[in-house]
């Protein structure tokens, strides 16, 4: 809290109490005395006394405000929470001003020092430039621009640029002022003659009590202030419509910090040379700063304060009232109603309509590009679409791939299919040689001699080969483990197959090694049928030891063995 300046003096009557609250916040006054105690805050100054006598309350009270000199007036008392009126204070001396503190000026016109020496803890959060009072006009920007390059985010510029669907949404809205252009522009199209634009342009009552409440100014500008004041009007007014896009002429609590954030006028009391200046500030301001960091909202605005400074005066002061408000209901930004906006509303309603006229001129024929900004903004952009360029190409690669490998796994199934149609086919083939091995078989079965004795008597073939009848022994045997199946007595018709076997691999011994093959597969099924582990090399074992090596599942071919001689 700061102690402001204050006198006492008493009268007969009356005591007198004459407080200067400079830039207060007058809206939030609140004074109260009893007894021997007076207090008075209006934020941010405080300041309590005690008196050596008891005031008298007889109803002749009052309070006035001088609302030029910054002196307390007339105001409806408001509740507020428990205040700790005990602060600590001290008396307010005046600093000797040193020679850099009067160069530095700034506020509308450049007309104002030394406001922020004592209020720069109380309003930090409004300007962005620290000590203003002993920072130069040229170091302001300079520090604004390095500001600014430290803010912006690629990635935040680029999620915008690229999912711009609420942007895209946001830029179709129609403020007041565009209905207005577009009936001024209908009557001049009509009439062939520039028309009052005061006629497009209707001021609420609520505006037209804020007018009443403007005193009656003069202002002493010389010419380089004068190009000042202009300029900042449109870095304000710019400011001003993207707030009323963005957020669809509604008002919320981030109304005063768009604006203010946006206007390097507001935010860093900076003084323009040129209107292309005012434009690139703005713009890279806008893709810096605000939720919404978009290049076309950078255009937007600018067509909309063209077309504002086109209506003429009504419309710009309709506007600065608008901002007026939006600060007096915002803490701490009202300071800039003092610095700014009330000397642009009293001022305004006196410039000639020519000189806005040729402001706008202006402003239309000057161009603004993503280059004019310092960002590159253009090769940002580029390269990201061409990342994304690729990341479509690979994404479109992984979806072919995921899409083959379904069609793979169904070409695999087909094939497992059409092998289990072949397969079945091989059988039904192998199954017909089977039978025609067979009836072979019986030819040759039939022939005298062959099996026509006793099952127990020895079989020979003509291979030297021979079976025990008595006992038989099938063995299946792979690379890790052995089983034995032994049977006193084999029956007959494991006797007979076995027979088939014998007299098959005789005869394919003789073929070609292509039927030979076939014929193997049609025994490996014949095995898979009698035996219940399979093996990769099943034998089958003659009374005197002699094996036969047919085909299984892991080895398709058809061997045939030597007797073992030695053993009888």
């Amino acid at each position: 809290m700061i102690t402001p300046d204050f006198e006492l003096s008493q009268d007969p009557d009356f005591l007198t109490i004459i407080i200067r609250v400079p830039y207060a916040r007058v809206s939030e006054l609140d004074l109260f005395f009893e007894g021997e105690d007076f207090k008075f805050y209006a934020k941010p100054y405080f300041l309590r006394l005690t008196l050596p006598g008891r005031v008298v309350e007889n109803g002749r009270e009052k309070a006035s405000y001088d609302t030029d000199k910054g002196v307390p007036a007339d105001l409806e008392e408001e509740e507020e929470e428990e205040f700790d009126w005990e602060v600590e204070q001290t008396l307010y001396k005046e600093a000797a001003e040193s020679p850099l503190s009067l160069q530095c000026y700034y506020g509308f016109g450049n007309l104002r020092s030394g406001v922020f020496q004592r209020l720069q803890d109380e309003l930090g959060d409004v300007i962005d430039v620290k000590d203003p009072d002993q920072t130069p006009t040229d170091e302001r920007k300079m520090k604004r621009l390095e500001a600014e390059a430290a803010k912006f985010d690629p990635d935040h510029y680029l999620a915008d640029f690229f999912e711009d669907e609420a942007i895209q949404h946001i830029l179709k809205y129609k403020p007041w002022w565009v209905d207005a252009h577009e009936k001024m522009m209908a009557l001049q199209g009509e009439s062939s003659q520039s028309c009052d634009s005061h006629m497009s342009v209707i001021f609420s009552e609520e505006e037209r009590e804020q007018l009443r409440k403007f005193t009656n100014k003069s202002y002493l500008l010389d010419k380089r202030s004068r190009h000042h004041v202009y300029l900042g009007l449109i870095d304000i007014l710019l400011a001003y419509c993207y707030e009323i896009c963005v957020n669809e002429g509604d008002k919320n609590v981030e109304s005063s910090w768009n604006v203010r954030k946006l206007s390097a006028t507001l935010c860093w009391l900076e003084c323009f040379t040129s209107i292309h200046d005012v434009l690139v500030s703005f713009g890279r301001r806008v893709v810096c700063y605000p939720l919404y960091r978009h290049f076309g909202l950078v255009t937007r605005a600018f067509n909309d304060a063209v077309m504002i400074l086109q209506l003429g005066r009504a419309a710009v002061l309709k506007c600065l009232l608008d901002i007026h408000r939006i600060f007096r209901e915002s803490d701490p930004a009202y300071i800039l109603n003092d610095l700014f906006i009330t000397d642009y509303c009293i001022w305004i309603q006196k410039v000639k309509s020519k000189k806005l006229a040729a402001l706008s001129e202006s402003l239309q024929k000057t161009t603004l590009t993503k280059s004019h900004l310092g960002f590159e903004l253009e090769e940002l952009e580029a390269a990201a679409v061409l990342v994304l360029e690729e990341e479509s190409k690979l994404t479109a690669a992984g979806m072919v791939s995921r899409q083959q490998l379904p069609s793979s796994e169904s070409e695999t199934s087909d094939s497992e299919e059409s092998s289990s149609t072949s397969s079945s086919e091989t059988e039904g083939s192998d199954s017909n040689e089977r039978e025609s091995s067979t009836a072979e078989d019986g030819k040759i079965n039939s022939l005298p001699g062959m099996l026509q004795e006793e099952r127990t008597a020895p079989l020979i073939d003509s291979n030297g080969l021979r079976q025990g009848t008595n006992a038989s022994t099938f063995e299946v045997s792979d690379e890790k483990s052995k089983a034995s199946l032994q049977s006193t007595s084999v029956p007959g018709k494991l006797i007979e197959e076995l027979e088939k076997q014998m007299h098959t691999a005789m005869r394919l011994s003789e073929q070609p090694e292509g039927l030979a093959s076939a014929s193997g597969f049609a025994l490996q099924e014949q095995e898979e049928n009698h035996v219940s582990e399979p093996a990769r090399f099943p034998r089958v074992t003659t009374g005197k030891g002699d094996f036969l090596e047919v085909p299984s599942k892991t080895n398709p071919l058809l061997f045939l063995c030597s007797t073992n001689e030695d053993e009888d």
